[in-house]
């Protein structure tokens, strides 16, 4: 079984790099190069590319945006991945077990407590089974913490 919840003290939403956060359903891990070529595949979807406002890319530049989102201090990036098959199956990589995406934006640089939560189930057969709403809320635990936004606090479109 793998254990364990990193926490970081992160200055800047780049330095999630080392951070794994593991709930019921879902953990959440870094976006690297290893996730690339899965995630590709699923943005050949035109259903998906609708849903995300999303233009297709090249492999090439998938990497590329990876890279870029990875080094950008205002966005921070998980992979979903689905916990009971990567907690069962030791072997398991981590691309084997991908189910979607949650994304961390801070929205105003003048006020970096600002930001969006978005999150992709992109596996059709995840859908419907809490994964998108665990890796919201985790996200928001993670981000809206007082170590990884100034000020954090979550609110909703509601409040």
């Amino acid at each position: 079984m793998r254990e364990g919840v990193a926490v970081g003290q992160a200055a800047t939403m780049r330095l999630n790099q080392n951070i794994l956060l593991l709930g019921k359903k879902v953990a959440l891990v870094p976006y690297t190069s290893e996730h690339v070529p899965r995630y590709h595949e699923w943005m050949k979807s035109e259903e998906l590319q609708r849903l995300t406002a999303s233009e297709p890319l090249t492999l090439e530049q998938e990497y590329a945006m990876q890279h870029s989102w990875r080094e950008d201090a205002d966005k921070c990036t998980f992979i979903v991945l689905d916990a009971e098959k990567w907690q069962a199956q030791p072997a398991a990589t981590e691309e084997s077990c991908m189910v979607g995406d949650v994304n961390l934006f801070l929205t105003d640089r003048g006020d970096p407590s600002l930001g969006e939560i978005e999150v992709m189930i992109a596996e059709p057969s995840c859908r419907g089974k809490g994964f998108g709403t665990e890796a919201v809320l985790m996200m928001l635990s993670y981000g809206g913490c007082e170590h990884c936004l100034p000020g954090g606090d979550a609110q909703t479109d509601d409040e």
